[in-house]
C-alpha cells in the first residue's frame, strides 16, 4: 500500500524518519526503519529512495510502503488444541496446559506454544518486528500451567512489554507447596542471581553478586495436615522461577520441584510435575484501554492431587 504524507507547516530540516514515525504512531520506530533500509520511502516526484536521516521541510511530500511481514520460518501446527480465554484482533491468552513448551528450542518438537499459535492465527498476525509471529512477553515454564498472553501485532506488542517492564500487570499463581507455614500470609523480597555451578537453576542472591530485584506475596488458602498447603502467590517482579525461589528459600518448596528442592513424602500422594499454576492475569488493553482480568481454572493433574489432599487426616 502506498501512502502519501506532506510535512506540515512549521517544520524545518528534520530527519525524514522521524516525520514518518510520527505519521503512524501505531508502527514502531523499527517497522519505519526497516521501509527506509529496503528503499521504500522517496520524496514525490523523485525516483530515488530516500535516506533515513535526509532533512525534509514543511510542503515536502513522502511516498512510501512498508514492507510485507516476512514468514516465521516455523511450520504452524493445527494439531495442537488450544484452550483460548480471551482473543481479539490484537491480543490472544492461553490457558497453557501442562507439559507445553512455550518457545521453540534446539531440543523441541513442533509442538509448542508458537507452533500452535501460528496455525490458531494464520492470517491474522501482522507481525512483531517484521516477522508474522506471535509477540509473547512472559514465560512459564514447561511443567507450569496458566494464562499466557501473546500478541498478534507490533503495536500491542509493545504495549504489552511496556505494561510489564513498568509492573503494571497483576499476577496471581496458585502453588501447592510442602508443609504448611505457620502464618497465614507473608511477603518475599530476596534478589535472585543464576546459581554459580548449575546455570540451569536460580537462587537467591548473596555475596557480592546483589542478584535482581524479587519481590512475593503469598497468602495460605489451605493446609492439608501438615504435609502441605494451598497457597496463592502474588509476583510483582518477573525473575525466571521467581515463586519456585523464593517459597523454597522460606523453607516450603512446590511439590514435584526436585530442582528446588522437593523430596517425595510418602505421606502425600503422588506428584506428577512441579505444582504451579498461573491462575489470573490483569492488565490494561495496549490498545483499547479496557481492563482485562483473565483466569484459568487448574488443569485436571493439579485437581486430581488437590482432591487427594483434601482427603488426607486432618
Amino acid at each position: 500500500m502506498l501512502h502519501t504524507f506532506t510535512v506540515p507547516a512549521g517544520v524545518r530540516r528534520e530527519r525524514a524518519d522521524k516525520i514518518v514515525s510520527a505519521a503512524h504512531p501505531d508502527l514502531s520506530r523499527a517497522a519505519v526503519q526497516r521501509a527506509f533500509d529496503d528503499g521504500l520511502v522517496r520524496l514525490a516526484g523523485r525516483s530515488e529512495p530516500l535516506a533515513k536521516n535526509h532533512r525534509v521541510s514543511d510542503g515536502d511530500v513522502l511516498e512510501y510502503s512498508f514492507p510485507a511481514t516476512k514468514p516465521a520460518g516455523l511450520a504452524p501446527n493445527a494439531g495442537v488444541t488450544l484452550d483460548v480465554l480471551f482473543e481479539d484482533d490484537d491480543l490472544i491468552a492461553i490457558n497453557k496446559p501442562p507439559g507445553m513448551v512455550v518457545h521453540p528450542g534446539a531440543a523441541t518438537g513442533d509442538d509448542t506454544l508458537v507452533h500452535a499459535l501460528l496455525a490458531h492465527c494464520a492470517g491474522k498476525l501482522s507481525g512483531v518486528g517484521g516477522v508474522e509471529r506471535p509477540g509473547i512477553v512472559h514465560r512459564l515454564d514447561r511443567e507450569t500451567s496458566g494464562v499466557i498472553i501473546a500478541a498478534k501485532t507490533d503495536r500491542a506488542h509493545r504495549g504489552l512489554a511496556r505494561a510489564f517492564a513498568a509492573r503494571e500487570t497483576h499476577k496471581e499463581y496458585l502453588a501447592l507447596v510442602a508443609g504448611v507455614p505457620d502464618l497465614r500470609s507473608g511477603s518475599i523480597l530476596k534478589p535472585i542471581k543464576r546459581h554459580t555451578v548449575q546455570r540451569h537453576r536460580m537462587t537467591v542472591a548473596t555475596g557480592p553478586d546483589p542478584g535482581r530485584e524479587a519481590h512475593t506475596d503469598w497468602t495460605r488458602e489451605e493446609a492439608f495436615g501438615h504435609g502441605a498447603a494451598l497457597l496463592r502467590c502474588r509476583i510483582h517482579t518477573g525473575r525466571t522461577h521467581q515463586i519456585r525461589v523464593h517459597l523454597k528459600s522460606i523453607g516450603h518448596p512446590v511439590l514435584g520441584d526436585t530442582t528446588y528442592g522437593w523430596r517425595r513424602d510418602p505421606r502425600l500422594p503422588a506428584i506428577p510435575r512441579v505444582m504451579l499454576h498461573a491462575a489470573r492475569l490483569a492488565f490494561t488493553h495496549p490498545i483499547t484501554e479496557d481492563a482485562v482480568d483473565l483466569s484459568a481454572p487448574v488443569p485436571a493433574d493439579f485437581a486430581a492431587v488437590l482432591a487427594a489432599l483434601r482427603k488426607l487426616p486432618k
